[in-house]
């Protein structure tokens, strides 16, 4: 359901909403606060009451204009964790009151070559939340129950909402990178997605280093298992197995490669990143060393994050905004003046 295409409840009822108007500098405000009708439940959907909506670095790609959206005006947010409080025609899936999550990926169409071929992140038709259809920056959002997420038990809702992106699409990236049991891991940029694949990486077993400039994300990694935290340029040449980077900085890549071990694997977990230099395939790639990309996460990524976050169990580390300090929660995420993961608190 496109942005255009909320209707309000049979009840005439009205929600806060942090909508983004235009792309531009986040020293300005970039999300305002505004009233919008609440949207019903179509068929096969369900309505949920936001309770806490974790803020994405996609979402800062949007304010600044970074990654464009179909259209302006856009309720972001991807990171939701709610209540089910109605429920459309035929969508039986979930009770009134069940807590699930909303999450990046809105919807696919389950019938091209990706989706019967189990990735459905990649499908040409899918629909993202808070990209295409309005997000969790909202006291209620919509979602076809077949992609909503029930949520490990003993986190509370700020806890969980981080876990939706930033952990799915971590695991993600820490799967395709094929780290193993007894292997070194490199993780490259330290927020809201790595200090969650840290704890998933220690648990199987991988050994985790963790490049970061910020002094209290080096305490947080090895508070969390970390047996390094520091600069790239400490990292000795061919010491990881397979790396993660997650900072949105291309000119890392060529070092990071370099880092890598022959056949080792560089996952590149990010939405948006700045220009990658010229390679030099002898020093970075030679020696059948992988450079990839991380688009998006499957509903089974979900299933089988969330489930693992439950039994490990994976703890977010959070600042928490109400939903009116929306702008506040960009420049610090910017500036990377969190612990780790920024929530806005809603209901």
């Amino acid at each position: 359901m496109g942005q255009g295409a909320l209707v309000a409840t049979g009840r005439g009822g009205c929600m806060r909403a942090m909508q983004l108007e235009s792309a531009g500098s986040l020293e300005e405000d970039r999300a305002r606060l505004v009233d919008l009708p609440t949207p019903d439940p179509r068929p096969g959907e369900v309505r949920l009451r936001v309770r806490a909506c974790g803020v994405c670095r996609t979402d800062l790609h949007l304010a600044r204009g970074e990654l464009a959206p179909p259209s302006f005006p856009l309720v972001p947010g991807h990171q939701a964790v709610g209540f089910v409080e109605a429920t459309g025609r035929g969508a039986r899936r979930f009770r009134e009151g069940d807590r699930v999550g909303a999450s990046w990926l809105h919807s696919a169409c389950g019938v091209c070559g990706a989706c019967t071929g189990g990735r459905e992140n990649l499908c040409p038709h899918a629909r993202f939340t808070g990209f295409h259809v309005p997000g969790g920056y909202a006291e209620s959002l919509v979602l076809p129950e077949a992609f909503a997420h029930p949520l490990p038990p003993g986190a509370t809702d700020t806890e969980s909402a981080p876990l939706l992106c930033a952990g799915i699409l971590g695991y993600r990236a820490l799967r395709l990178s094929g780290a193993r049991a007894g292997d070194r891991l490199g993780l490259v940029g330290f927020g809201g997605s790595a200090h969650l694949v840290l704890q998933v990486a220690r648990h199987e077993g991988c050994e985790v280093q963790v490049v970061t400039r910020s002094s209290p994300h080096r305490e947080l990694a090895l508070r969390l298992g970390a047996t390094f935290a520091g600069s790239l340029a400490e990292v000795p040449a061919a010491t990881w197995n397979s790396a993660i980077l997650f900072a949105p900085a291309g000119e890392l890549v060529p070092g990071i490669l370099t880092r890598l071990r022959p056949a080792g694997v560089l996952s590149v977990a990010a939405i948006y990143l700045s220009p990658i230099p010229a390679l030099d395939y002898e020093r970075t790639l030679f020696g059948e060393r992988v450079l990839r990309s991380v688009t998006a996460s499957t509903r089974r990524d979900a299933e089988e994050f969330l489930c693992l976050a439950g039994s490990v169990p994976v703890r977010s580390e959070v600042r928490t905004y109400p939903l009116d300090q929306t702008n506040e929660a960009f420049r610090d995420l910017d500036r990377g003046d969190l612990p780790a993961a920024a929530v806005l608190t809603i209901n």
